[in-house]
């Protein structure tokens, strides 16, 4: 994909996406994590902080954090992806409900 699309575009993107979804779903976290965090510098750069589907990959960073064993981490990340989600995209949008969802899973595991 990235030979004949490029490293940005979208489709390409998208693709990275799955496959550090992917890699963590095969219960390798720790790489998801390292998956996510270069996919994101990318996703800001080409997408932009705002755009649903970086912060849809930040979720999924702080989902692989915890699920790696840092739910301090994952918590922390969560709670900062919340107040980004609910600034863009409002109270009552999926992605700004999935996330506080998750913020009290993570709150819960890391004991607070």
């Amino acid at each position: 994909m990235v030979r004949v699309l490029g490293p940005d575009h979208p489709d390409t993107l998208g693709a990275r996406h799955q496959l550090a979804f992917w890699r963590g779903w095969l219960g390798d976290a720790t790489g998801a994590v390292a998956a996510y965090e270069e996919l994101l510098l990318d996703m800001v750069r080409v997408l932009g902080p705002d755009h649903p589907h970086t912060l849809t990959a930040r979720n999924n960073l702080a989902y692989w954090r915890g699920q790696a064993g840092d739910a301090a981490g994952a918590a922390a990340a969560t709670e900062k992806l919340l107040a980004h989600c609910v600034r863009v995209l409002g109270e009552d949008h999926p992605l700004t409900l999935t996330t506080r969802i998750n913020l009290a899973r993570w709150q819960e595991s890391a004991g607070y």
